[in-house]
C-alpha cells in the first residue's frame, strides 16, 4: 500500500473515531436525563429497568446517527466549520424532539409531553454547546494532520470562476499545477505523478472520458463539472437482461403516487407553518407598513411547472416602485433601494414566508427549483435552451440549489444543481433539503446580492444581448 493510500484510509479512520465520540458524549447525557426523569416520576415501579434504558439509548442512538449523517454533522474535515456546527445543532435538536414521543411511549406517560418537550429541549442546549466545543478541535486537529490536497487542473479555453470557489476553501484543496488537455497520455501520465488528484475543468466529453480512464488506471482522484447529460444520465439504472451491459433512463418524471405525496407533504407543512409563523409575520408586516406607509406585499409574475405563470407573494423588502422603468434590476451586494425592515428579513429569509400561501394554492411547492421572473426564463431559455428543464417540477419555496448555492449563482449552475434534484427526486430528498434550509439560514454568503458585473450581465440578458457562451452538452 503506498503513502497516498495509507493518508487516505487514515481520513477515514480518523473521521469514524471522531464520530464514535460524538455519538457517545450525545448518547450519555441523554441517558442521565432520561433515567433521571424516569426514575422521579415513575409510578408504577418498572420504567427504570435496564430493559426500557435499553430500549430509549438504542432508539436515540439510531436516531443519532441517521440525523447526524443525513445533514452533515458527521463531515469532520469535509464541510465548513460553521455548516459541520450547524448540522449537529439541527441533528441534536431534531432527534430530542422524536424522542419526546418516543420516551411517551416507552413510559406511557402521554401526560408528560410539556415536561418532556421541555427537559429534552434543555439537553439539547446543553448537547449542542458540548458537542460542538468537542468538534472545533477535532475540525482543527483534522486540518492539521492532513493538509490539503494537491490537484492537477486541466481546462481548455472557456473561462469560469470554478478557480476562485476552490480557493476559498484552502483547507481542502490547492491547485498547484496547471495543463491544457490537448496533452499526449505519456506527458499526462508523467504529470500525475506529482499530484494527489486531478481537476477537469469543463473540457470536451472524448478527451474528458479519455482522462478519467488513464487517472482510474493511475489511482488518482478525479473532480470534474458535470455536463447536463452527465447528471441526467447518473440517475440510471442498470438493465440486466443481456450479456452486454445496458443502462436506461426513465425520463418520466414523478409517479402519480410521488405526486400526490408530495401535495399532502406542501399542504400539512404550509399550513402548520402558516399557524406558527403568523405571529412573526404580523410584526414583519406592521414595521414594513410602518417604515415608508407603501404596501405590505411584494407580487411578481414568475414561471412554475409547465411554463405556467403565477403571482408570487413575497413581504416587500424595497422602496416602492424599486423598477419604477419597468426594467428588471437584480438585487446588488450594497443596494440602496433594500429598506431597513428589507436588509433584516432578507437576511433571514422571512420575506419568504408569504410564498406558504402560494403552496397552499398549489402554484408552488415546498421544494422544487426557484420559480424565476419571466423575462429571465424566456432569455436564459434563449441561451441554454435546456434551461426549461428545470420547469419538469413545481418552482419551490427552497430547494436543491438555494442550499448549495447562493442568491447570485450562475443560470447554468442552478440549472445543473436543479437537475441533480428533478432527476433523482425522492420523499426522503425533500426532508433532507428541508433540514439544509434551516442551516441556510446562518450562512451569510448564501444571501450575498449580485456584483455591478452579474447586474449588467442580466440587464444584458433581458435586453437581447448574449449572457455568457453557455456549456453544451
Amino acid at each position: 500500500m503506498n503513502v497516498k493510500k495509507k493518508a487516505m484510509e487514515g481520513k477515514y479512520l480518523y473521521r469514524a473515531v471522531c464520530c464514535t465520540i460524538l455519538t457517545i458524549i450525545d448518547a450519555a447525557l441523554f441517558v442521565r436525563v432520561w433515567y433521571n426523569f424516569v426514575k422521579i416520576n415513575n409510578t408504577t415501579g418498572q420504567l427504570t429497568g435496564l430493559g426500557n434504558l435499553g430500549m430509549a439509548l438504542g432508539i436515540y442512538v439510531v436516531l443519532t446517527i441517521v440525523m447526524f449523517k443525513g445533514v452533515g454533522g458527521y463531515k469532520i474535515g469535509v464541510n465548513r466549520k460553521t455548516n459541520i456546527l450547524a448540522s449537529q445543532v439541527v441533528a441534536i435538536f431534531s432527534v430530542n424532539f422524536l424522542e419526546v414521543f418516543i420516551s411517551m411511549a416507552i413510559t406511557g406517560q402521554f401526560r408528560f409531553f410539556f415536561d418532556f418537550l421541555l427537559v429534552y429541549l434543555m439537553l439539547g442546549g446543553i448537547q449542542s454547546i458540548i458537542v460542538c466545543f468537542v468538534s472545533v478541535p477535532m475540525i482543527n486537529s483534522y486540518r492539521t494532520l492532513f493538509p490539503p490536497m494537491t490537484l492537477l487542473e486541466i481546462g481548455g479555453e472557456n473561462e469560469n470562476d470554478l478557480l476562485m470557489k476552490i480557493a476559498g476553501r484552502p483547507d481542502k484543496y490547492e491547485i498547484t499545477g496547471k495543463i491544457h488537455y490537448d496533452i499526449t497520455e505519456e506527458e499526462l501520465r508523467k504529470k500525475l505523478s506529482n499530484y494527489d488528484a486531478v481537476l477537469i475543468n469543463d473540457i470536451p466529453s472524448k478527451p474528458k472520458n479519455d482522462i478519467i480512464k488513464i487517472c482510474f488506471d493511475m489511482d488518482k482522484r478525479v473532480y470534474f463539472t458535470p455536463k447536463l447529460s452527465d447528471i441526467i444520465v447518473k440517475s440510471s439504472d442498470a438493465l440486466n437482461l443481456f450479456d452486454t451491459p445496458l443502462y436506461f433512463c426513465r425520463n418520466i418524471g414523478m409517479p402519480l403516487w410521488q405526486r400526490i405525496l408530495k401535495r399532502v407533504m406542501d399542504v400539512l407543512l404550509s399550513a402548520i407553518a402558516l399557524i406558527v409563523a403568523s405571529p412573526v409575520m404580523l410584526v414583519v408586516a406592521l414595521l414594513i407598513h410602518k417604515e415608508d406607509g407603501g404596501p405590505v406585499f411584494f407580487k411578481q409574475e414568475r414561471c412554475t411547472l409547465g411554463g405556467e405563470k403565477f403571482m408570487i407573494l413575497k413581504f416587500r423588502s424595497m422602496i416602492v416602485d424599486a423598477e419604477k422603468d419597468g426594467k428588471p434590476r437584480p438585487a446588488g451586494e450594497d443596494d440602496d433601494r433594500i429598506t431597513k425592515v428589507g436588509h433584516f428579513i432578507r437576511a433571514t429569509r422571512i420575506d419568504e414566508l408569504p410564498q406558504l400561501i402560494n403552496i397552499l394554492k398549489g402554484e408552488m411547492s415546498i421544494v422544487g427549483p426557484r420559480p424565476e421572473r419571466v423575462e429571465h426564463v424566456e432569455k436564459y431559455c434563449e441561451d441554454i435552451p435546456e434551461f426549461a428543464f428545470r420547469q419538469k417540477v413545481k418552482g419551490g419555496l427552497t430547494g436543491y440549489a438555494q442550499v448549495y448555492g447562493k442568491y447570485n449563482t450562475s443560470a447554468l449552475d442552478k440549472l445543473k444543481l436543479d437537475m441533480i434534484y428533478i432527476v433523482n427526486y425522492s420523499f426522503l430528498m425533500d426532508v433532507q433539503i428541508i433540514f439544509e434550509t434551516i442551516k441556510v439560514i446562518f450562512r451569510k454568503e448564501s444571501t450575498e446580492g449580485f456584483t455591478q458585473e452579474q447586474q449588467n450581465e442580466m440587464r444584458s440578458a433581458v435586453s437581447g444581448k448574449e449572457i455568457r457562451s453557455p456549456e453544451r452538452m
